[in-house]
């Protein structure tokens, strides 16, 4: 079952980051067995030490899966814009997932530069995908400024805790009805990101939970398959939890014995 962002038909819900993976083979084969239909990427690390980033976007163009760059490590506006405008020149897209630091520890957003960024960036034709908090209000405001999708982060970046705040997950999601919402950030395992879709979200991103298990493309395919489970899960109308027990037998029809 498909989903649309910026009018762009998917097949698969799993975006995967390229991060830190044992080598470029091993990357390759996590994206085929997860099904990916989007690689995130870094332009800083692609061009680290005087790499063009060309061979990198020859193996995702070999791969089939279309890419997203982002801005990660970038902690002001300036910075940001500048890096999705070289993003867009090298990798050929008007995607961007924009980042834009504010707590070097827990690296949080800085909403206040995000909002001012996206603005920035949508009217200069950019399609931003801004990862934020879990704030209905920093919500707004990037829709306002011209995202048509929502990041929230479900904890830290790489901390793998998990969703650490599902009532406001959750709030998300009622609030913004018609939006993409993709978790993005904090994942730690196929249960959370299960947990995620079955709130209804559309899609989760995933990094350091795959590149960093010992197996990494193993735990692609199982991310797929949680992520998948999750959504029919939500699809399927999942009964809500009850505080007493009811029985699953009928007792209508029992024999009574006096």
């Amino acid at each position: 079952m498909t989903f649309t962002l910026y009018d762009t038909p998917l097949t698969s819900r799993l975006l995967l980051g390229t991060a830190r993976y044992p080598s470029p083979a091993v990357l390759a084969d996590a994206v085929r067995r997860a099904r990916a239909g989007i690689v995130t990427v870094s332009l800083r690390r692609e061009t680290a030490g005087g790499r063009s980033g060309g061979a990198f976007f020859e193996l995702i163009r070999d791969l089939g899966v279309r890419v997203l760059p982002n801005t990660a490590g970038c902690h002001t506006v300036a910075e940001a814009v500048l890096t999705a405008k070289m993003a867009r020149e090298v990798f050929a897209t008007d995607w961007i997932k924009l980042e834009v630091i504010g707590h070097q520890d827990t690296l949080q957003p800085d909403v206040f530069g995000l909002v001012e960024a996206a603005r920035i960036l949508t009217r200069e034709g950019f399609k931003v995908f801004p990862y934020t908090t879990d704030d209905l209000v920093v919500g707004e405001k990037l829709l306002a400024a011209g995202c048509e999708v929502l990041m929230p982060w479900c904890a830290p970046i790489g901390s793998a805790m998990g969703p650490q705040n599902l009532p406001g997950l959750k709030a998300m999601r009622a609030e913004f009805k018609d939006v993409p919402l993709i978790v993005d950030a904090g994942i730690g395992r196929p249960s959370h990101a299960m947990q995620v879709m079955e709130l209804g979200y559309d899609a989760v991103l995933l990094n350091t939970a795959v590149s960093g298990a010992a197996d990494p493309a193993r735990m692609a395919e199982a991310f797929g398959a949680a992520i998948e489970a999750g959504h029919q899960a939500f699809l399927a109308g999942p009964l809500e939890p009850r505080d007493m027990a009811v029985p699953s037998t009928p007792v209508i029809g029992k024999g009574v014995f006096a």
